[in-house]
């Protein structure tokens, strides 16, 4: 994370699909919906919709009021624009399918029972070791502990990957919340965390997509969500366009990265502006002596903090936990070789040519002050028109908040994270 800095629907078809959705998800706010739907439907201004028929003589109206606090899906060929009463923009999907999971729904934090966040030292001693090839990965599991509601059989196990310079702790404020709903994995990718970080190893996009998918498939053993931040939610697009293992059920992106530095996006003209500056960097960080320095110089604790306070939306959440989170691993006997490996590496696979494979369902979230992938930057606006183009995606903006919505504003996370595994179709 720190390294970036460097560089036709029928009203009973439409009833069905909103008593399908657990009471426990219903917010508790206020929520519009703005349909823009096919005929024989309209919609009057009170939230109520009628069928339209021929001569009146043969009309049976239909009236059916819409719970507006409902968390609703499933309608076809329609556009759904959300927003609540305050006027705040959530999101918008086209969906032409009733088959395509797709969800535009907002719900309050009220509505969510929110879990406290776990301590670090805990999710430290709580994790366990997995054997990847020759390196030690660091894994982290909490089971399913209901709160409101027993586990359906079909609810989807969660695995949590993290984006470069974190680790599992960086996870802590969403582990507990989504354990009420479900079993939650998170793994440190080698080169972080707590898993090794050989000295001069290469490191990939397509290395850390590998670990991924075999983790699901030699420790989870069954079809898993990934849920990745910045440089993981890239991890988990490659791992899951690998379609021969069906092992993935859906995908959450959290302000997916475009590649595993800056260099992949050279059709924004702010990283054009910056290409001989990055160039610069790769070119001193393969000399030791400077890459130690100046690694030496970013993991430093105010550094950091000053880092982090760009990146986030809430400052209150750059707290020491989170220094804490990034430094001490940084510390570790092959961190510096991981840091310039990473940087001056290939960027790898573009997600832009990666989602056309997927069919899986994919929720973005998306915070709009994030500087490092803006929402108005090339990788940015793929998503925003692909959620409006692709009945499987949905994207939601998250107003205020930086590159790491999980941990800069987890219950706007939660809220809309939620709702999207629940009506997640069964196995």
């Amino acid at each position: 994370m720190f390294a970036t800095a460097l560089g036709s629907v029928s009203a009973s078809s439409f009833l069905s699909q909103i008593a399908s959705i657990g009471a426990s998800y219903a917010p508790s706010t206020s929520t519009s919906f703005s349909l823009v739907l096919p005929r024989p439907l309209s919609q009057s201004s009170s939230g109520v919709l009628h069928t339209l028929s021929p001569p009146p003589e043969s009309v049976r109206r239909a009236r059916v009021l819409v719970n507006l606090q409902q968390t609703f899906l499933r309608n076809q060929n329609c556009f759904i624009r959300c927003r609540n009463w305050a006027g705040r923009f959530i999101g918008l999907s086209k969906n032409p399918s009733t088959k395509a999971a797709v969800i535009t729904a907002a719900s309050s934090a009220a509505s969510v029972c929110i879990g406290p966040a776990l301590e670090v030292q805990e999710i430290r001693e709580r994790s366990n070791k997995w054997q990847w090839n020759q390196y030690s990965i660091n894994y982290f599991v909490s089971h399913y502990q209901p709160q409101q509601q027993p586990q359906s059989s079909s609810s989807p196990v969660v695995l949590l990957v993290h984006g470069f310079g974190a680790s599992i702790p960086h996870w802590r404020r969403n582990i507990s919340t989504l354990s009420q709903y479900s079993t939650v994995y998170a793994i440190d990718l080698l080169g972080f965390g707590a898993s090794d970080k050989p000295a001069g190893f290469a490191y990939t996009m397509e290395t850390w997509a590998e670990l991924v998918i075999d983790f699901v498939d030699q420790i989870i053993k069954k079809p898993t969500v990934l849920v990745g931040n910045s440089v993981g939610s890239l991890a988990c697009v490659i791992a899951a366009s690998d379609s021969s293992r069906n092992l993935v059920r859906g995908l959450v992106l959290l302000n997916c990265a475009g590649g595993m530095n800056n260099k992949a996006i050279v059709d924004d003209w702010r990283i054009k502006l910056l290409l001989p500056l990055l160039w610069l960097v790769d070119f001193l960080l393969n000399q030791r002596i400077i890459a130690s320095a100046l690694f030496k110089r970013v993991k430093k604790r105010d550094s950091l903090r000053n880092i982090l306070s760009s990146v986030y939306g809430n400052k209150e959440s750059v707290d020491e936990d989170l220094i804490d989170i990034i430094v001490e691993p940084a510390n570790d006997e092959g961190a510096l070789d991981a840091f310039v490996s990473i940087v001056t590496g290939p960027p790898g696979p573009s997600p832009v040519e990666l989602m056309p494979k997927l069919s899986v369902p994919v929720l973005i979230l998306w915070g709009d002050k994030d500087p490092f992938t803006p929402l108005d930057g090339p990788v940015g606006k793929y998503f925003r028109k692909l959620s409006m183009e692709v009945p499987n995606v949905s994207l939601f903006v998250l107003k205020g908040v930086g590159h790491c919505p999980h941990d800069d504003r987890p219950e706007l996370v939660h809220e809309k994270l939620l709702p999207w595994l629940a009506q997640l179709p069964a196995l």
